[in-house]
C-alpha cells in the first residue's frame, strides 16, 4: 500500500509544469532546516569549507535544501516527459566541444557526473547523443524502480547492474568505443574503494573509474547539469590528465580534484545531505554523531 501511495504521487507531481514543481519544491525545503538532511548538510559543508564562518555555513545549507526540494519536485517530470521536452528546457551547453570531440573517437568515454545539480538530467540528455551504459541499482520499491529504469532506458540508454557482470558491460561498451556514466562521489563498498582526499577530508572512493581507464584507451569527461531559470545549464569539462595515472591513489586525488571542481560551480546545488564520509580510515573516530 505505502509503495504504490508513494508511486503515485509522484506521477501526480510528475504533471506539474516545471516552474511550479521547483517553486513547491523550494518550499519543501524551507521546512526541511529542521530536518536530518539539514543538520547532515551543514556538518557536511563545516568539514569542507572550514573557512567559512557559522552564518555562511548556514546559509549554503538553507540554500541547499532549496535545490534539495527543487530535485524532489522536478525529477519525477524528467522520469514522465521526452527527452524531446527535454531539450527543449536546456538552456545552454558549456564545453559542448570536449564531449563532441570524444564522441567523434572510438576510444570509448566515461562521463563523470558528480551528485549535483540534476545528474538525471544530464544522463537523459547524453543518451540521445551518443550509446550509453550504466550501472543501476533498483530502489527498494519495485514499482518505483520500473519507473526509473524505464525513463533511463527511453532515450536509448543501456542499463546493466551493480556487480561484476554490470563492470564488465562497462568494460565492452568502452572498448566499443561508446560511453559510459558513472556517478563518481558515491561511497563505494569495502573492498571496492580506496581513501583519498576529498575537500580535505578522508573519504573512501571508488576505483571503478580508475580500473576501467587502466584497462581501456578512454577519456573521461565531468559533467553535470545546473539548475538554472527555465531549465538547466549542462557543462562538460575534461578530467585531469592525472586520472589516467597507472598509480591509482594519484587517480584517486585526481578524481576527487574533478569532483571539487564541479561543485565550485554552484556549491548550494551539490548533495551535501549525503553522509558522504561515514567509512572512515582505520583508529579514526566516526564524523556523523547518532541520530544524524
Amino acid at each position: 500500500m505505502k509503495s504504490s501511495l508513494a508511486l503515485a504521487l509522484l506521477r501526480l507531481i510528475s504533471f506539474l509544469p516545471l516552474g511550479l514543481a521547483r517553486l513547491l519544491g523550494r518550499v519543501v525545503g524551507a521546512t526541511a532546516v529542521a530536518a536530518r538532511p539539514y543538520k547532515v548538510a551543514k556538518l557536511n559543508l563545516s568539514l569542507c569549507y572550514p573557512e567559512l564562518a557559522e552564518p555562511e555555513i548556514e546559509e549554503l545549507a538553507k540554500g541547499r535544501m532549496a535545490h534539495f526540494g527543487q530535485a524532489l519536485f522536478e525529477t519525477p517530470g524528467l522520469w514522465r516527459r521526452s527527452a524531446d521536452w527535454l531539450q527543449t528546457k536546456i538552456i545552454a551547453v558549456e564545453g559542448e566541444a570536449y564531449l563532441r570531440r570524444a564522441l567523434a573517437n572510438d576510444r570509448g568515454t566515461i562521463l563523470l557526473i558528480p551528485h549535483q545539480g540534476n545528474w538525471e538530467a544530464v544522463a537523459l540528455w547524453v543518451a540521445k547523443q551518443a550509446t550509453i551504459t550504466t550501472l543501476y541499482k533498483p530502489p527498494k520499491l519495485a514499482a518505483l524502480g520500473d519507473w526509473i529504469k524505464r525513463a533511463r532506458e527511453k532515450t536509448g540508454a543501456n542499463l546493466v547492474p551493480t556487480n561484476v557482470r554490470g563492470v564488465a558491460a562497462l568494460l565492452k561498451a568502452l572498448q566499443r568505443g561508446e560511453v559510459t556514466a558513472i556517478l563518481p562521489d558515491q561511497q563505494p563498498p569495502i573492498g571496492s574503494g580506496d581513501f583519498a582526499p576529498l575537500f580535505g577530508v578522508q573519504a573512501l572512493t571508488m576505483t571503478l573509474t580508475h580500473n576501467l581507464l587502466k584497462r581501456s584507451t578512454s577519456q573521461a569527461i565531468f559533467c553535470c547539469a545546473l539548475r538554472e531559470q527555465g531549465g538547466w545549464r549542462l557543462h562538460f569539462v575534461p578530467a585531469d590528465d592525472m586520472i589516467y595515472s597507472s598509480d591509482q591513489a594519484t587517480s584517486l586525488r585526481a578524481m576527487n580534484a574533478g569532483i571539487e571542481s564541479v561543485v565550485a560551480m554552484a556549491p548550494n546545488q551539490y548533495q551535501w545531505e549525503y553522509k558522504r564520509f561515514r567509512a572512515r580510515p582505520e583508529g579514526s573516530p566516526p564524523i556523523y554523531p547518532a541520530g544524524t
